[in-house]
């Protein structure tokens, strides 16, 4: 790290600990153990919450033919979990801050091993989707509270490695997700082979649940005012989500996708001047408002969010490209499909492991190194599927994925560092429920973006003279295009970042 990082790093570092005095009075009472077991409880939820995510996708040929689900079913069982998921990240992480995370934290994984059995016992589509649903509200719940804990057990370079390990667990969710989905389905068969994705979360929960009640830290009642939820912003607020969300959530590049659906950019743009005015004024009037705008004057915790909303555009569609192309341009099974991505994971992890430990030393410059390696992984990876014979493209494209993993384990977890590094811990969990959403809001435009690229290529050229595989060449380059778009404004917003606190470094030098 130059000496105009570290004398940043330095005034950051001295900026976050007079915000951090603002603990809960039991905090200094926690032991290193009991904070360690309660970081691996907070973890592993939020593991199976992100699971949830990806494994599904593999899954959706089996619900069709099980239930007889239709396509607008199966597109709503996917995009409901994210769309619930995301409506409720920002309310429960304030609730989270202003009363007991903990309780918050127990509401929603009791409310998430729930649906997941009333998922498994799903007679038909119909209710199927109203249990993912709720399954999305129990998700949104309890993820806030995760990060919340985080920052308010851990300081200083503790805290760093505590996100890094954080952000293996994440990535390796990420990545694990489809094959965990198609082992399911082969060990389940085609008829219930999806009831056992959702199986698999109901004793992971319980055993989850009774370590949570024993070992999480409860949060002081007596360290908060009164109860303060705002109650017009939080609807102003899940308005201006939804209208954003939806259009992007039903896409699918089909050409029967309804055009009229992008007219809610509309609505989205007014709710949120909507949003904006309404909490600039709840605020003035000397309440709490749903998002403290302040926070967004942090450069630090703007930038970081920002930079994970472009990164979790691109790395789910990276991912979700990748199976299509395996599973329909090379008809590999799902389980064998997921497997390729399986390096991504492990490289990830422990790029997270070892960035969580750097991050305190080198700052931003460590994620910008980290985006760098996942371009070059992302450029091996298009090459693989293009140009490589199809019987040897899989194992190539596994060990591009290990490069990417590498660079991806070196941006997740830094980032969260330094995203949260100036937030107080009394507002960590809505400051990390915005950063999730975010990266909620991110997966939803960069998969619908990714999706309709490759479908109109598939559509547009399906009655060229083109064969099977150059055709699907076609389309999984033009799908990656977006990828690698969203992968490059991450890094621009990287090295913009980079630049700003090198300059503040050289002020401060002066001074």
């Amino acid at each position: 790290m130059t000496t105009a990082d570290e004398t940043a790093a330095s005034a950051d570092a001295a900026r976050s600990d007079a915000r951090t005095s603002q603990t809960s009075p039991g905090d200094a009472e926690i032991d290193h153990a009991t904070k360690w077991r309660a970081f691996w409880v907070c973890v592993v939820v939020a593991a199976i919450t992100i699971l949830d995510l990806s494994k599904i996708n593999v899954a959706l040929p089996s619900i069709e033919d099980a239930l007889g689900a239709s396509s607008t079913q199966l597109q709503l069982i996917v995009s409901g979990y994210v769309l619930t998921f995301g409506l409720v990240l920002v309310p429960a992480g304030r609730l989270g801050d202003q009363r007991s995370r903990k309780a918050l934290f127990l509401v929603g994984l009791t409310l998430f091993t729930l649906a997941s059995i009333a998922c498994a016992l799903a007679p038909n589509a119909e209710m199927l989707l109203v249990f993912r649903l709720l399954q999305g509200v129990a998700a949104g719940i309890q993820m806030p509270q995760v990060i919340g804990l985080i920052q308010q057990l851990f300081r200083g370079p503790e805290r760093g490695r505590a996100f890094g390990l954080f952000g293996a667990m994440i990535g390796i969710a990420t990545a694990f997700g489809p094959t965990l989905g198609g082992l399911m389905i082969a060990v389940g068969g085609a008829e219930d082979g999806w009831r056992y994705i959702f199986w698999m979360n109901v004793p992971l929960g319980i055993i989850a649940l009774i370590l949570a009640w024993r070992i999480l830290p409860a949060t002081s009642k007596s360290s908060y005012a009164r109860l303060d939820l705002d109650p017009v912003g939080i609807a102003i607020f899940g308005v201006t989500v939804l209208a954003l969300m939806w259009p992007f959530l039903f896409t699918t590049g089909a050409p029967t996708d309804d055009s009229n659906r992008w007219w809610l950019l509309v609505l989205f743009v007014l709710a949120a001047a909507a949003f904006v005015s309404w909490e600039r004024r709840y605020a003035a009037g000397g309440r709490a408002p749903l998002v403290p705008l302040k926070l967004f004057r942090i450069s630090s915790f703007r930038n970081g969010t920002m930079l994970a909303t472009a990164y979790f555009a691109a790395m789910p569609a990276m991912f979700l490209m990748t199976t299509l192309y395996l599973q329909l341009g090379l008809g590999l099974e799902p389980v064998f499909a997921g497997m390729v991505t399986i390096g991504f994971a492990l490289t990830s992890a422990l790029g997270s492991w070892r960035g969580g430990i750097l991050v305190e030393h080198y700052g931003r410059s460590l994620v910008v190194v980290g985006l760098a390696i996942l371009l070059l992984g992302l450029g091996v990876l298009m090459a693989a599927a293009i140009l490589t014979p199809p019987e040897i493209t899989p194992f190539v494209m596994a060990a591009a994925l290990l490069i990417g993993g590498t660079g991806g384990g070196l941006v997740i977890s830094p980032n969260q560092t330094l995203t949260l590094h100036d937030i107080p811990p009394m507002e960590g969990g809505l400051a990390g429920s915005v950063g999730q959403l975010g990266q909620r809001i991110g997966t939803a435009i960069g998969t619908a973006v990714a999706l309709s690229l490759f479908y109109s290529a598939l559509y547009n050229e399906r009655n060229s003279s083109e064969s099977n595989i150059d055709l699907y060449h076609h389309a999984y380059g033009t799908g990656m295009l977006a990828t690698t778009l969203f992968f490059s404004i991450a890094m621009l917003i990287g090295v913009v970042d980079l630049g700003a606190r090198k300059r503040r470094a050289r002020q401060l030098t002066s001074a």
